[in-house]
């Protein structure tokens, strides 16, 4: 699916326990390669949340494409605890697959930020999965009006401009923010994904019965949890939802989403449907 609410594009294909890949091409980057797309090849760098296969399984075919086409090595950002096993991991394939497959692996960790551009830079937050997971922010630097020149005439702010006068503050905007595999307290003890022009939150559950306690056991995210904190919501630009679990139909989940949450946070939520492969 390709969607542009938030502004950036994202090309995102993700069902609860099956696969999830988030692109952003225009940081070329993806979050997660549970398999590859083909089309993920070209994001260079991949920003894992965790070590579920339906999450990271995709990643000895993602760097043996690269290194097939002649791209440069990917930048694989990996969640600590886990950095050793992956490095291992791709040994292991490339004593089978008796090639190279060049790949850079870092670890990262909450609070961690990894420049990769100038005005651009990934920052790394807790998400609360069942094991050690981590969300990621994408932050850009940009100039904006700065408030004592707003309500002034175009005219006038070109003089400004012309004479040398800053007439812009920079600041770090989150472009989006992708949280991963998380239980709803995301939201909750997490700034980073409540200011994101564009916000991609699992919501693995529906609101039948049982849901909440089957989000809470397994670390995900039910769609009660999610109509209780729409005012967490409030300065976020758009919403993509994901992970929905494969045994719900499509017209269930746009059901369910039209009659549980607030209409203000409804006009803001796509949600990325199962398609019919996985049912």
């Amino acid at each position: 699916m390709r969607w542009d609410d938030g502004g950036a594009r994202v090309d995102a294909v993700s069902v609860g326990g099956m696969e999830t890949c988030i692109q952003v091409p225009s940081w070329k980057l993806c979050f997660d390669i549970g398999r590859c797309p083909p089309s993920a090849a070209r994001q260079r760098i991949v920003c894992f949340t965790h070590a579920h296969v339906d999450h990271m399984g995709g990643i000895a075919h993602h760097a043996s494409l690269r290194d097939l086409m002649g791209m440069s090595p990917p930048l694989y950002l990996v969640p600590e605890p886990y950095v050793e096993d992956v490095r291992g991991l791709l040994e292991v394939w490339r004593r089978l697959d008796r090639s190279a497959l060049p790949a850079e692996v870092r670890a990262v960790a909450p609070g961690d930020v990894v420049e990769v551009g100038k005005g651009r830079h990934i920052e790394v937050f807790r998400a609360y999965h069942r094991i050690p997971t981590v969300g990621y922010a994408l932050r850009r630097r940009v100039g904006r009006l700065k408030p004592e020149l707003a309500g002034l005439p175009g005219a006038e702010i070109g003089r400004l401009r012309s004479e040398g006068v800053p007439i812009t503050n920079e600041v770090d905007e989150v472009e989006v923010a992708f949280c991963g595999d998380t239980t709803a307290a995301v939201l909750d003890r997490e700034a980073l994904p409540r200011s994101a022009k564009a916000l991609v939150l699992e919501c693995t559950f529906l609101d039948e019965e049982g849901a909440s306690e089957r989000a809470s056991r397994t670390g995900h995210v039910h769609l009660g949890a999610l109509a209780e904190r729409a005012q967490l919501l409030s300065e976020v630009g758009a919403v993509l939802l994901t992970h929905f679990s494969a045994r719900y139909a499509p017209a269930r989940i746009v059901d369910r989403l039209d009659a549980c949450l607030p209409a203000e946070l409804r006009r803001k939520v796509t949600p990325l449907l199962p398609e019919a492969p996985w049912r």
